[in-house]
């Protein structure tokens, strides 16, 4: 494992870094560290907050992985990425102190499918997960065991970039994994709406 110096932003709760769980904020393409930072005001003070940049500039707008086109994903990068990103959490847990077991991935867009990708990789790093507007990143094989991990999926009915049947082939494919997952639809297109952050909220509160 390498040491992996990417620009991010940690928030350390109030009720003790190593005794909570983090949440993992992953932005969607051009985001950057700061952008769901906000979720704060939602989840509140009892948990860790690390939010990284994602490493890629796509006509200047941060990303976590290449694409080679819209809904098609550099698989080499990706892979590459998803180890780097796992790399990072180890890291900065010894860096912060916080509790690499108790990590909580939240993506939106592009930040949600690399959240897939690292639990699709089996990772243990991320023990649950709310993935909004995912896409299936890649197809595993073999199949990761992923039994005892929690998977919120939230999408918009009215999505143009990411297709009905994606988004439940996704849902498929982690249940097949054996993470408990479940998939809330919402009447929207693909921008985060106030009701998918009350599900996610409701959500992590119950883990």
């Amino acid at each position: 494992m390498s040491e992996v110096l990417i620009q991010h932003r940690f928030q350390a709760s109030r009720a003790g870094v190593s005794e909570v769980p983090t949440l993992f904020l992953l932005h969607g393409t051009g985001g950057n560290e700061d952008d769901l930072m906000f979720l704060r005001d939602y989840f509140g003070e009892n948990y860790n907050y690390l939010s990284p940049r994602g490493q890629v500039l796509e006509n200047g707008m941060p990303r976590f992985f290449k694409r080679l086109k819209e809904g098609v994903f550099d698989q080499e990068d990706l892979q590459f990425r998803t180890v780097q990103l796992r790399d990072f959490i180890i890291n900065t847990a010894s860096i912060y102190g916080f509790d690499k077991k108790k990590i909580i991935a939240l993506g939106y867009s592009n930040g949600a499918n690399i959240a897939g990708s690292l639990l699709l990789s089996g990772y243990r790093e991320v023990t649950h997960a709310v993935l909004m507007h995912p896409m299936v990143p890649f197809i595993p094989k073999p199949r990761p065991v992923l039994h005892g991990k929690k998977v919120l999926i939230t999408a918009g009915e009215n999505d143009p970039i990411v297709s009905r049947e994606n988004t439940r082939a996704l849902e498929t494919l982690l249940k097949e994994c054996g993470a408990e997952t479940t998939l809330s639809w919402h009447q929207s297109g693909h921008a985060m709406a106030q009701e998918e952050l009350e599900q996610a909220v409701s959500f992590v509160h119950t883990l």
